[in-house]
């Protein structure tokens, strides 16, 4: 069986680096999988780039452009929303041509067009689409926070100009998008169990097969290893128990900064001993902005997009936290827990399927800055420390493994083979 998997770019974002894990898991387990990507960053063999280049450039530039007039020339909300209405065709690639099932990712940002994905659907290759976030399931954003128009229909989009209207850019892009899922069959998948339920809802994708299967790590290079090498290595304190905060670009407010520097400020004001025993480490993109927010030292260790590295920081750490105002399933606590640091984030998307309250860490009040601190203190002053960090291994063990979910997609993959087989 060949697998191709699509996605917009090779290792950047969270989407990038849960699909190529499944392709190295697929391979792993005697499945041929590619990846075909616009933004090629290592030399893999088993990745390639889209041609033309130049072409992919403008695909994404003229997208942008039609986006950014629509909101008037404000770059407000420019990346929070995908029309798709242009993009490559790949089903002229040779990669293409020569796999059995296509998978797509996240292919956004003029990767992959509307009418391109219809090209895909024509060509009768089974297609598979993993959800990544809630845009396959809404007009054009990535995001809805509490709006829950999408389960009727896009319109009155707070991500344009006036809150939009009835015959706004969003309405224009759900009627194209529900004419193309009432016209073929595409088996969704959710990386959560709480995406699936907010895909199922939608009254775009009505009708659609739609299945939760988790994103899968590689746990021989996110595990366990001595604490105190990893400072040493680091340069970190080894008097000190750390707080880890990680994300792409740690000042996107989505991400919940500002309530882990609240949540620090009532623990130097209601746990001095702690605080004055504590620390910050923040590894991210602007990572050294944060330094003087806090009450507590800080170590801003910047953007490391090695995996190896990535590794040692968790496992030089005490706790995680991820006080996201909305997440998926974030590969952020999954490479933690693998490495045996408990984790910490608030009761929102798919982290309370991940962290299990009070077994592998704490499950904070949304919002609550107060309870996001409870919890931290909580997991630094547990007299069970050692067995929330094994707690946390087993789950990703059991879980998240490469063969566990490596195992749900071949079985799909046979299944959508199956049923195209006898369509033909």
């Amino acid at each position: 069986m060949r697998v191709l998997i699509v996605n917009t770019s090779e290792r950047t974002g969270g989407a990038a680096l849960a699909a190529h894990r499944l392709m190295d898991a697929l391979n792993n387990c005697g499945v041929k999988a590619k990846m075909l990507v616009r933004d090629k960053e290592t030399d893999n063999i088993t990745v390639a780039a889209l041609p033309h280049q130049s072409r992919q450039q403008l695909h994404f530039l003229w997208e942008r452009w039609c986006i950014f007039s629509h909101l008037h020339f404000s770059k407000r909300h420019l990346f929070e929303v995908d029309i798709a209405n242009s993009g490559a065709d790949i089903t002229k690639t040779d990669e293409f041509r020569e796999a059995d099932v296509i998978h797509l990712h996240w292919v956004n940002q003029g990767m992959l067009s509307l009418k391109g994905i219809e090209k895909i659907l024509q060509s009768g290759k089974p297609v598979m689409w993993t959800m990544h976030d809630i845009w396959p399931a809404t007009a054009i954003c990535h995001l809805t926070l509490d709006c829950r128009n999408f389960e009727q229909a896009c319109s009155h989009c707070r991500y344009l100009p006036g809150g939009g209207g009835p015959n706004d850019l969003s309405a224009k892009v759900w009627r194209k998008k529900r004419r193309l899922v009432e016209k073929y069959n595409i088996a969704f998948v959710a990386c959560s169990q709480w995406l699936a339920g907010e895909a199922k809802a939608s009254g775009l994708l009505k009708g659609q097969w739609i299945q939760s299967i988790p994103n899968p790590i590689d746990t021989r290079i996110f595990r366990k290893q001595n604490k105190m090498e990893c400072r040493r290595l680091l340069h970190l304190p080894t008097d000190k128990k750390l707080i880890l905060f990680v994300s792409q670009r740690v000042t996107n407010a989505n991400k919940g900064m500002d309530y882990l520097i609240t949540a620090c400020h009532k623990l130097a004001a209601t746990s001095p001993d702690l605080a004055a025993g504590g620390a910050v480490v923040v590894m991210g993109g602007h990572a050294e902005e944060m330094a003087s927010k806090f009450d507590l030292p800080v170590y801003p260790l910047g953007y490391i997009n090695n995996q190896q590295q990535a590794a040692q920081v968790y496992s030089a750490c005490d706790v995680f936290v991820l006080p996201s105002l909305s997440e998926n399933l974030p590969n952020t606590i999954m490479e933690a827990m693998a490495c045996g640091v408990p984790c910490v984030g608030f009761n929102v998307g798919g982290i309370p399927e991940e962290i299990d309250h009070q077994k592998n860490g704490y499950v904070a009040r949304y919002r609550d800055a107060d309870d996001l601190g409870k919890g931290i203190k909580w997991v630094l002053s547990s007299p069970d420390y050692e067995q929330l960090g094994l707690n946390a291994t087993h789950k990703v063990a059991a879980n998240y493994s490469q063969q566990s979910v490596a195992n749900q997609y071949i079985k799909l993959y046979n299944k959508v083979l199956a049923d195209s087989k006898r369509k033909i």
